[in-house]
């Protein structure tokens, strides 16, 4: 397939570029010490995050709703997401002055549904995917009339997204790789159309969470498929097959995939935070993710990194936190027997404290099966200071007797 025939090209992204002038926000490209450190090479994260509601996809959603007849704004609109679409859906037609419906699967963070109520959708909850609500909204367009505005397989929502390709552009003139979060893939299409058609030289890579990666198996199949089941914490990017719009551009202008573990979602969530002072959801933290887990020199810089939402459940956020310290060893967490008599906890935690580990947790274990009729078992929760400080505490105390288990 030529370029010259794919659905969207860089006059649509330019003209799409007018039309939010005033809505979207140019959102800052800030540089990142700690990544370009650990590849090796100038890295920028693209705060899209910081996005008005939260995300990247007001772009999309504005874009296509202000470009409907006057006919078809008079039926409303109906758009089914976990939460990032719906709120850009939401606030558009908010703006524009039209009537939405929005289908949320049940289980969508809290903080998502309340905010697409706030902008004046009526939000209905249906199923436990994007795909059941997708199916639903599609139901309601045909029994309403009102107009589905898909999460991204219209040429009109990639053409919008495709905005921050030349944002990033602008800020970033050098660029040399661009990484993009993709679930269904209107954001990596629309930034891949803009940017190839400018710079073709500069390296466009897509990211997915390793149990939602739906783009792969596709590519190599050369056609949409769509997964049997997904599991994942980005739930703004669990999508189970690739739109035909935004996979027609991808597979001619996108460079490759990578995929990213749960672990190093919670891991680059929590780093984000800490770090960068970015509140990231899973989903938006994707293509970050993948550069803390890439080996140096193996990125060409500078490197731009979309953070694509932070619209993330408060809730969720302390899970993940949680987890991502432990992941990157800021908590440890062990067993160990000990003689049950006085004097046995007291000595670990002596021990525990001359290692300068701080006890967060402890529970005592009597009646287990393999304990002994003398013994105790006892489950420390720890604080420490990194990955070289928790392997300290245990060896520590294997010196000293004990014989602790790592949860």
């Amino acid at each position: 397939m030529a370029t010259s025939t794919l659905p969207v090209c860089l006059d649509d992204v330019l003209a799409a570029q007018r039309l939010l002038d005033g809505v979207a926000r140019r959102t800052p490209l800030e540089h990142n010490r700690g990544i370009a450190e650990r590849i090796g090479a100038p890295t920028y994260l693209k705060c899209e995050n910081l996005q008005r509601a939260g995300s990247f996809k007001i772009r999309g959603a504005y874009n296509r709703m202000a470009r409907l007849s006057d006919e078809e704004k008079a039926r409303g609109v109906v758009c089914a997401s976990a939460g990032n679409h719906a709120q850009g859906v939401a606030l558009a037609a908010q703006m524009l002055g039209l009537r939405s419906t929005v289908f949320m699967p049940h289980g969508a963070p809290l903080p998502k549904l309340l905010a697409t109520q706030g902008y004046g959708a009526q939000v209905e909850q249906h199923g436990s995917t994007i795909d059941e609500c997708l199916t639903r909204a599609k139901q309601f367009e045909a029994e309403t009339g009102a107009v589905l505005i898909h999460p991204f397989d219209h040429p009109d929502i990639v053409a919008g997204a495709g905005t921050c390709g030349l944002e990033i552009l602008d800020q970033c003139p050098d660029v040399r790789t661009i990484i993009v979060c993709v679930g269904g893939g209107g954001l990596l299409a629309g930034i891949a159309t803009a940017v190839k058609a400018l710079k073709p030289d500069v390296t466009i890579l897509g990211v997915q969470a390793e149990q939602a990666a739906a783009y792969p198996s596709s590519l190599q199949a050369g056609h949409p498929v769509a997964l049997a089941k997904m599991t994942t914490m980005a739930d703004g990017i669990a999508v189970g097959c690739p739109g035909e719009v935004p996979f027609s551009i991808i597979e001619q202008l996108v460079d490759g995939f990578r995929t990213v573990s749960e672990e190093q979602f919670s891991r680059t969530v929590t780093y984000l935070l800490e770090r960068a002072k970015l509140v990231v959801e899973p989903a938006g933290a994707a293509s970050a993710a993948m550069l803390l887990d890439a080996d140096p020199g193996t990125v060409d810089g500078p490197v731009v990194a979309v953070l694509s939402g932070g619209n993330i459940d408060p809730l969720l956020l302390l899970r993940i936190i949680r987890h991502g310290l432990t992941a990157g060893g800021r908590y440890l967490q062990f067993r160990v027997r000990v003689p049950d008599r006085p004097g046995s906890l007291a000595s670990l935690l002596d021990h525990l404290a001359r290692a300068e580990a701080n006890v967060l947790e402890i529970e005592h274990v009597r009646t287990a099966v393999p304990l002994g009729i003398h013994e105790v078992e006892i489950g420390v929760r720890v604080e420490t200071k990194g990955p070289e400080h928790a392997a300290a505490v245990l060896a520590d105390l294997q010196q000293h007797g004990f014989d602790p288990h790592v949860d």
